[in-house]
């Protein structure tokens, strides 16, 4: 029996990427876009890729996907922005913070524990984070980027704590490398195949309890 996957912002890039690689691997996917995506539609046609309609920060869209409970061996809420140009907190409006917070933290947070549900005992639930929200790595700059990624750790491994120990579901915050993507831009030093093979090994090799802060290779990436 093939394993079964939800891929949360599967539109392009990364996600995209990633529905493909495990579609590959045999997998079924369940993928999402928040507007249509022809390439996703088009990765989709004649293949075990099911495309739904969902928004990170809208718990309405994702209340009722039509996935049966305990079903799914990972989900992976790889939906997420880069925020204001600047980057700067000395700049950063209070619209601009709420925005990004909510898009990279407190929704997939909410999300995840929302859609827990769905995955079995003893499987995965990811989030899509970044070297840059690593704090004990933090050399300053990208403050919104960063300081998004740092909550959304720090709200993944608190759902592991408080939410999925009986299950023994584990919490993984994935950072896929700087990759060739619209978010990474060109001058990117890996490209969307390379990152998401190593994501994919990653993810085929999780489960059983836990927290774990991770790279696209496997390493243990410092609180």
């Amino acid at each position: 029996m093939s394993k079964s996957i939800l891929i949360v912002g599967a539109s392009r890039g990364i996600g995209l990427g990633l529905a493909k690689e495990l579609v590959s691997r045999g997998w079924s996917v369940h993928a999402t876009e928040r507007d249509r995506s022809d390439d996703l539609h088009e990765a989709a046609d004649g293949t075990e890729i099911t495309v739904h309609t969902a928004d990170v920060t809208e718990p309405e869209s994702y209340a009722d996907l039509g996935i049966a409970e305990g079903s799914l061996d990972a989900i992976l809420i790889n939906a997420g922005i880069t925020g204001a140009k600047h980057q700067d907190a000395a700049q950063a409006t209070a619209d601009e913070v709420a925005h990004i917070m909510m898009t990279n933290a407190y929704g997939p947070a909410r999300m995840g524990k929302a859609l827990l549900p769905l995955v079995k005992d003893g499987g995965t639930l990811a989030f899509t984070s970044s070297i840059l929200g690593s704090i004990a790595n933090s050399s300053g700059g990208y403050d919104l980027y960063g300081t998004s990624k740092a909550a959304q750790n720090m709200l993944a491994k608190g759902i592991a704590e408080k939410d999925t120990g009986p299950r023994d579901i584990q919490v993984l915050s994935l950072h896929p490398g700087w990759v060739q993507t619209d978010m990474g831009g060109s001058g990117a030093t890996l490209t969307v195949d390379e990152s998401v093979t190593g994501l994919a090994d990653v993810i085929e090799g999780a489960g059983g309890g836990g927290y774990r802060y991770l790279d696209y290779t496997g390493e243990e990436l410092p609180f």
